[in-house]
């Protein structure tokens, strides 16, 4: 904690919310922030609210506060997390048809959803023979950390699962009745989502882990932990490790996939310009570009390095 001024607040909550009192929301917080250092991403939609801010702690509770007015009993499937950096540049605040689209109508979680799993007894669930582990977050996502012999749908999107579902979730269920499955995402909207997809379309036994895996990696030790690798997050520190500090990944700014330690050893990758993910995506003037923001970004840092040592 020493040293680490900003408070990271991840949150969801399904809930009929109306349009005034979202645009009432809305106009409530951008006055927080043209008063306070508050950043981050937040997304309101009829269905409820969903997103990350990032301020130091006394303006966080502020905000708390405010959302409770707003949401079920307090029900925001709060994380928090602290840094030394801010890791948005500034709150961005959008008004959309769903917090996490998926694209198909009739799915309410906060009317139906799967079994709520915690973080203690996530583990007992996964090792069961008599269950499939799915994980619902997109592929690059997975490529960076994901749980032991789960399943990867290799999505693009998240609007992209309920077609999964519809091609390939029979062939992994050796009985449709009897089958567990366990579902997991970042923070645990993702998963909630998906459960009520699926008990719309008729599956038993359907779970999925609280407080995604955010919660499973500040709940359960080291050693006991059948996470593997890195949980991709959506904001300046890419990953975070298994003690939820920044990890080892960064982003390739020409495409946006996370790139690892090794990823920039490789021939393909070029600072700011391309990887091995975008090789053949882009054109040469669109690297040319790329190289002079890069320089940009390059001498900027300088400059700032020698005011600071000024």
């Amino acid at each position: 904690m020493k040293g680490k001024h900003y408070k990271i607040l991840s949150l969801y909550s399904f809930f009929p919310f109306q349009e005034n009192l979202i645009l009432d929301l809305k106009k409530q917080l951008l006055e927080i922030e043209n008063q306070n250092d508050l950043s981050g991403l937040l997304i309101f939609a009829k269905e409820g609210i969903n997103g990350t801010l990032c301020a130091e702690k006394n303006v966080i509770d502020i905000v708390i506060n405010l959302l409770n007015n707003y949401t079920d009993i307090g029900n925001l499937n709060m994380k928090v997390n602290f840094s030394e950096k801010k890791v948005f540049k500034k709150l961005k605040i959008k008004i959309k048809k769903e917090i996490v689209t998926m694209g198909i109508n009739g799915i309410n979680p906060s009317q139906d959803n799967g079994t709520y799993v915690d973080s203690a007894d996530w583990n007992k669930l996964i090792k069961n023979q008599n269950t499939i582990v799915i994980d619902t977050r997109n592929h690059y996502e997975v490529s960076v950390g994901t749980f032991q012999n789960s399943i990867n749908p290799n999505t693009r999107n998240f609007s992209e699962f309920p077609r999964w579902v519809d091609d390939h979730l029979d062939s992994h269920l050796e009985n449709k009745k009897s089958t567990n499955i366990a579902m997991f995402c970042t923070g645990g909207i993702r998963c909630e989502k998906a459960t009520s997809l699926l008990k719309k379309k008729g599956y038993k036994n359907i779970y999925h882990l609280q407080g995604g895996i955010l919660q499973y990696l500040d709940d359960i030790p080291k050693e006991e932990n059948l996470f593997e690798g890195e949980c991709y997050v959506f904001d300046k520190r890419v990953a975070l490790d298994q003690e939820l500090e920044k990890g080892s990944y960064s982003i390739c700014h020409a495409c946006g996939m996370p790139i690892s330690i090794q990823d920039q050893k490789r021939e393909e990758y070029r600072k700011g310009i391309q990887c091995h993910f975008c090789i053949d995506q882009f054109s040469d003037d669109d690297r040319k570009r790329f190289e002079e923001r890069q320089k940009q970004i390059d001498g900027l840092k300088v400059k700032n390095h020698k005011i600071y040592q000024d």
